[in-house]
């Protein structure tokens, strides 16, 4: 039998588990660790089964490595600081398509993250990791903007000063307009006029709002509610700088697209050329007056809070918006492998509603309803039911976590807890 092993990273959950504290030290696994488990787990049971990794991911940690392993793929390592200043090690990588042309890909979850109060935080470690990216002169540059949490909360102002290099601009955002942005703004819109940008979107936290990024800071610890809404007004009056000094080139968020592209056909067939001249609506085809009132406030968008606001200027300069696990999924060749797969076996840290509807868990059911290949789905903790899962295409659902007592096991080791999960639905599925 071959079974074909994609699970995602298992993050530690926002919400504890039941019967735990806030702090009681869920652990976390990449995505190739929870592979490798599971697939030792499978041959502890079934030895004489083909097991085949392919770990995944959704544009956040590890997005690197999970394209490395399936793709190999030139790597450039680059240091950059982190949102609180502290270099840190990172890296691009450049992988060829089969058309020949080339992706620069950039994972933004460690210069995202780091230590630094909210208005000390910055994404300039993004910026100079994007602009790594397109000085390899890559047709695409691909960007990945971390978790749902990140410690940089500025806008997106350190990435785009990182970007334009301009060392006259303030550190911590404009105070007032300068009579220069809009050209500066301009010009760097006219370098990456005819490369593809592309953010791959791991959640639809939207930059301001009363559930946008500065709310979230409360929920996250980061700040009181009187704080947050400080931040919430010195975003909003960023937001308005830019976006006036953005023009027309501004990109509307609200477009997530599903059509990934990876040059297969065409390394450009999902750039529209003229998405400077005119709004972006319009440009993704959607009436002129719809464009207009889309594109006036690209800061609520679904997704436009990502990197603390990184998502936000991105698409200030043309970014176009995609489903982040989807495109992952894609660019692994996911469906190649699935096809020639008896079951695949996927994953996330906790199955809740939200990881049926986003994440690897729906871009992996994508690939295998279709073929009629049974799915399966692991996850430390299952908090959701079988009509939820099966609706979602999975035909099975498996948690580590079933009683509070086996907590501490995953706190003790988390991937020998799931290793030792595996043999008994293994021996339940293998044929």
């Amino acid at each position: 039998m071959h079974v074909l092993v994609s699970p995602g990273r298992f993050d530690r959950p926002t919400t504890p588990a039941p019967g735990a504290s806030a702090d009681s030290g869920w652990a976390a696994l990449g995505a190739p660790e929870v592979a490798r488990a599971i697939a030792d787990g499978w041959r502890d049971a079934r030895p004489a089964d083909r097991v085949e990794l392919l770990p995944l991911n959704d544009g956040g940690p590890g997005l690197i490595d999970v394209l490395r392993a399936a793709r190999g793929g030139e790597l450039a390592a680059v240091t950059v600081p982190d949102a609180g200043g502290v270099p840190v090690p990172s890296a691009v990588l450049v992988l060829t398509e089969d058309s020949g042309s080339r992706t620069a890909y950039v994972d933004g979850s460690v210069a995202l993250s780091g230590s630094a109060p909210v208005d000390r935080s910055s994404s300039a470690g993004l910026g100079e990791l994007v602009r790594a990216a397109v000085d390899t002169g890559a047709e695409r540059v691909v960007v990945g903007t971390g978790p749902r949490r990140v410690t940089a909360h500025d806008g997106g102002w350190g990435l785009l000063r990182a970007l334009i290099g301009a060392g006259d601009l303030p550190e911590r955002g404009l105070g007032a307009p300068l009579p220069s942005m809009a050209d500066r703004i301009a010009a760097l819109q006219e370098e990456l006029r005819g490369r593809d940008l592309v953010l791959l979107g791991t959640h639809d936290l939207a930059l301001l709002g009363l559930n946008g990024a500065s709310a979230a800071l409360v929920d996250a610890g980061r700040a009181t509610a009187e704080e947050s809404q400080a931040v919430e007004r010195r975003m909003a009056d960023l937001v308005a700088t830019l976006t006036a000094a953005a023009g027309a080139g501004r990109v509307d968020l609200l477009a997530t697209t599903h059509a990934h592209g990876h040059g297969r056909d065409d390394g450009h067939a999902h750039r529209p050329d003229s998405v400077a001249q005119v709004g972006a609506g319009a440009a993704l085809g959607r009436p002129a007056a719809a464009a207009s009132r889309t594109t006036t406030r690209p800061a609520v968008a679904p997704g436009s809070g990502a990197g603390g606001g990184a998502a936000f200027v991105l698409g200030l300069l043309g970014a176009r918006r995609v489903d982040g696990a989807a495109w992952v999924a894609d660019a692994v060749r996911l469906a190649d492998r699935v096809e020639s797969a008896d079951l695949v076996v996927t994953g996330a840290g906790v199955l809740d509603a939200a990881a049926l509807e986003e994440g690897v868990v729906p871009a992996v059911s994508g690939a295998a309803l279709p073929l009629g290949v049974p799915l399966i789905a692991l996850a430390a903790q299952v908090r959701t039911g079988r009509r939820d899962w099966g609706a979602a295409g999975v035909a099975g659902a498996f948690g580590v976590i079933e009683q509070p007592g086996q907590l501490a096991d995953w706190q003790a080791g988390p991937a020998a807890a799931l290793r030792a999960r595996i043999p008994r639905i293994a021996r339940t599925w293998s044929r």
